[in-house]
């Protein structure tokens, strides 16, 4: 692994950064990117030369200068430690309320607990693929994002048939307090996996943002569960659970499909 650091005399906002990260994304060696923009400094790591990354650079006349080039892998090794420790946590918060609210939405007859659960799933799977893009490749990252994207779509999909079934069969009513009691247990999980995600230093890492679009529509998701419970209460009727549920997995498509947007 290479370090190389860059001065960037023009690189005083972030539409610099974003002008850089773009320049740079189909370069398959870059490792990683950190950008120092209060003292006009950008560190590479990154795998193979540095011309073709210095060449990238040169092109947007940003006015450049290469500082070093450097071996090194100890800076890297640490942060990306770190990124592993911080998806193992959410990883394992997430499959453990996968297995809370399936069982307790297959046994209390609840749509929107159920739908939150796969959507659990969908994020676990999504950490533990991040843990495998930590200190690969851009171009890795990307194909990464896109396997959690469709793997989205297709839970998602699947909802949406179990939602039509249970619309057009005989379904007893849901059991509204569990429906409320296990949503608000998963919204405070989901708060705390949200605050771990955005304090890291790796935020704006393509695997992390990946896991903060999840998160994010997790909170909202557990919201709607919370309201269609009261609403089963309200109105003894089924279909406000079976409404959220819906709504749960148009989340979940809108989420894959950003990812998808991300990776490309």
């Amino acid at each position: 692994m290479y370090k190389s650091t860059f001065r960037i005399s023009k690189m005083d906002c972030p539409s610099e950064e974003t002008l850089i990260r773009m320049k740079l994304e189909g370069i398959e060696s870059l490792a990683s990117i950190n950008f120092d923009i209060a003292n006009r400094k950008l560190s590479i790591f990154h795998l193979g030369p540095v011309l073709p990354i210095r060449d990238a650079i040169a092109s947007l006349n940003l006015g450049d200068s290469l500082i070093s080039t450097e071996e090194t892998n100890e800076p890297l090794a640490v942060e990306n430690n770190n990124q592993r420790k911080l998806l193992w946590t959410v990883l394992i918060i997430n499959f453990a309320f996968f297995a809370i609210e399936m069982s307790t939405g297959l046994i209390s007859k609840s749509m929107g607990l159920v739908a939150d659960s796969l959507d659990m799933l969908a994020d676990a799977f999504v950490y533990g693929i991040s843990i495998m893009a930590v200190g690969s490749t851009l171009v890795r990252k990307k194909a990464i994002s896109r396997i959690a994207g469709y793997f989205q779509i297709t839970l998602a999909l699947l909802g949406f048939l179990e939602i039509l079934r249970r619309f057009f069969g005989s379904e007893s009513l849901p059991n509204f307090q569990a429906m409320i009691i296990v949503s608000i247990l998963a919204l405070v999980a989901n708060w705390f996996c949200l605050y771990l995600l955005q304090k890291s230093r790796s935020k704006d890492e393509l695997h992390i943002k990946a896991s903060l679009i999840f998160t994010s529509n997790d909170i909202i998701i557990n919201a709607g569960v919370i309201l269609a419970g009261s609403l089963v209460y309200l109105t003894s009727s089924a279909i406000p659970d079976l409404l959220v549920g819906f709504i749960v997995f148009i989340l979940v498509l809108q989420g894959a499909f950003r990812i998808l947007n991300l990776s490309n």
